[in-house]
Formats: structure tokens, C-alpha cells, sequence
């Protein structure tokens, strides 16, 4: 694994090591595999439990008050933000990022797993997205578009799929042996950028709030899921024994 998740690891084992009198080779990987199992989990339910509430009086208030706040806000310049932020989160935006980061991957860190990985992650976010929509069959609000929409609306596709592949890079950046500073402010304008991306399709009027955090959600258990998977992929190639 790489360095940061080496550290974790070995100091897992070193704790271990000194509560139990006894290093387990095999248990840091089963602590942190649980961990990220019963996120998995709980995402899932809280995603569900939420799908099943869509049609409830409760989310539709909730839906309605958080609309109608964000709304107040719609002003020319903000307006002109927030179409380009949500441009970002649409197909030719994720092409441009995707090439870009796949042009660092192989030059700068010269690793072409991390360019499949982000492939990966990226198509399992929008089929499942096509899935999804097509299964809950939820339409979109009855507001003022100020955008062009074709899709049905619940999970938002624009909230998921910039949880997933925004998150994922999140995921590699924090692993990337580069400075400390440089690292925080990449995430944190991806976790900006994440935020604004869902914002915006609520201002553009186009997503009920519901199918926003719907879409987080989502977006989140495929990170969650992608990370497990890639990092015991490689874990077991490198030691199959652990």
C-alpha cells in the first residue's frame, strides 16, 4: 500500500503489539476492512432509508424550506457561478478532469493503476446513477429551469457522480507523497467544488434537495467500496498471506 496507509498500519500493529504482548500480522488489514465494511453499510441504509421517505410529508417540507431558502440567493452573477460549476459536473466537464488527472497519474507519479482506478470508479457511478433513476422513477420539481434537463431527478446524477469521482481523487490525493500544504488545498477545493456542484442543481431548479444528499450518499458508497477493493487488490498481490 502506499506510505500513508503503510504509517496507519504499522501503527496499528505497534498498538496492538503492546495491548495484546503480541503482534498480529493480519490484523490491522481486518480492523480497517470492518471499519470500512460498517460505513459501506450504514451508507446503504441511511440510502434507503431515505429513498423509502421520498413521498412522506416530512422530506417534502424539508425539500420545500431548503428550496425556497437557496432560491432567495438566485441573483445574475451567482447565476453565471453556478451554470459553470454545474457545466463542470456534466460530461464534458468530467472529460476535461479526467484527462488532466490521468496526464499527472502517468507523468508525475508514474502509476497507470491510479488512471484505471478513477476509470472504474467514474463508470460505476454513472451506470448505477442510470439504474437508480430508472428503478425510484421520481420527476424532476416543478420550478423554473434554468437549465436543460432530460433525466428523471432522484438520485441526482451530478450529486453522484462528483461524490465519487471528486471523492475518489480526494482518496488519492491524501495517499500522494507530495507537501502537506499543496495536499490541503487540493481537497479542500474538491470538497468545495463536491458541495457547489449539488448546491447548484437545487439553485438551477432542477433537483429537489432530497435528491442531492441521495446522490452524496450514493457517490460516497462507491468510494467507499472502490477504495476497499483497489487496496486489497494490491495488498494481497504484494503479500498474499495478509
Amino acid at each position: 500500500m502506499q506510505n500513508e496507509i503503510k504509517i496507519i498500519i504499522d501503527k496499528s500493529r505497534q498498538l496492538l503489539s503492546g495491548l495484546f504482548k503480541k503482534q498480529n500480522e493480519q490484523l490491522p488489514y481486518v480492523i480497517i476492512s470492518v471499519v470500512t465494511i460498517l460505513l459501506v453499510i450504514g451508507s446503504i441504509n441511511l440510502f434507503i432509508e431515505l429513498t423509502e421517505n421520498l413521498k412522506t410529508t416530512t422530506l417534502s417540507e424539508f425539500d420545500t424550506n431548503t428550496t425556497n431558502y437557496i432560491l432567495t440567493f438566485r441573483h445574475p452573477s451567482l447565476t453565471k457561478y453556478f451554470m459553470f460549476v454545474t457545466n463542470v459536473g456534466d460530461v464534458y466537464g468530467y472529460l476535461v478532469v479526467f484527462l488532466l488527472s490521468n496526464v499527472a497519474f502517468l507523468l508525475i507519479f508514474k502509476n497507470w493503476q491510479y488512471v484505471i482506478q478513477l476509470s472504474v470508479v467514474l463508470v460505476l457511478a454513472l451506470s448505477s446513477n442510470i439504474i437508480l433513476k430508472n428503478v425510484i422513477n421520481r420527476s424532476r420539481p416543478d420550478l423554473e429551469h434554468l437549465v436543460t434537463v432530460e433525466t428523471l431527478s432522484y438520485p441526482s446524477g451530478h450529486a453522484m457522480t462528483a461524490m465519487a469521482f471528486y471523492g475518489f481523487l480526494i482518496y488519492l490525493f491524501y495517499r500522494f507523497n507530495i507537501h502537506a500544504a499543496l495536499k490541503l488545498v487540493v481537497i479542500t477545493l474538491m470538497i468545495f467544488l463536491i458541495l457547489s456542484i449539488g448546491i447548484s442543481r437545487i439553485y438551477l431548479g432542477v433537483h429537489f434537495p432530497s435528491d442531492i444528499v441521495g446522490g452524496f450518499i450514493a457517490g460516497f458508497i462507491w468510494v467507499l467500496l472502490c477504495a476497499l477493493m483497489f487496496n486489497f487488490i494490491r495488498v494481497f498481490k504484494k503479500d498474499p498471506r495478509t
